[in-house]
């Protein structure tokens, strides 16, 4: 119950439609920086669908470091800028990683030529949704920078890398569950 009512304590502190920043301060909830490390939030719970929909344990354990990776990108984003450099940024290791994983993947599995249709497998319907989530998030963090809330070129290079890797963890779980991505061009009807 204690801790019930704590969390309902926190949440209390947004009625006035602001939320805290880590590090301290304060920010109106529909401020550009809470856009984007809510879409960073909303593309680590599609990550986490996928991951539970998945059979595959290589899919399930690469899904589980980019949520870590989104943590860390979430955490950075939501530091006041006084505390900002109190708290892990995203590097260019990082980036380097999830561009390697990439290599690692596509090398595996076919890649289509094509644009593909979502929702051949359950898993990998999620990898695509989560992959259009991401795109977003990145769309946020370059807005956000355009207007001076944010410097940090590498997590918005993650950002990009992460929307093709989950594109092509989409296409390898399609094929190691044996069924090929369906291509948006073909019969209709």
């Amino acid at each position: 119950m204690a801790r019930r009512k704590r969390l309902l304590d926190l949440a209390g502190g947004g009625d006035d439609g602001s939320t805290g920043l880590l590090g301290g301060g304060r920010a109106a909830k529909d401020d550009p920086r809470i856009e984007a490390y809510g879409t960073v939030d909303e593309a680590s719970s599609a990550i986490g669908l996928a991951r539970a929909l998945s059979r595959d344990e290589r899919v399930r354990e690469v899904l589980e470091e980019l949520q870590r990776g989104l943590y860390v990108l979430g955490a950075e984003l939501a530091t006041g800028p006084a505390a900002r450099r109190r708290f892990a940024q995203v590097s260019a290791a990082d980036v380097e990683r999830l561009e390697a994983l990439t290599a690692e993947l596509e090398a595996a599995a076919p890649m289509p030529a094509e644009f593909v249709l979502p929702g051949t497998t359950p898993a990998s319907g999620a990898l695509d949704l989560a992959r259009t989530v991401a795109r977003r998030a990145e769309r946020r963090c370059v807005a956000l920078s355009r207007t001076g809330g944010f410097d940090n070129l590498e997590a918005r290079r993650w950002l990009n890398r992460l929307s093709l890797l989950l594109f092509v963890l989409a296409r390898y779980e399609e094929a190691r569950s044996g069924r090929g991505a369906k291509l948006a061009k073909g019969v209709r009807g």
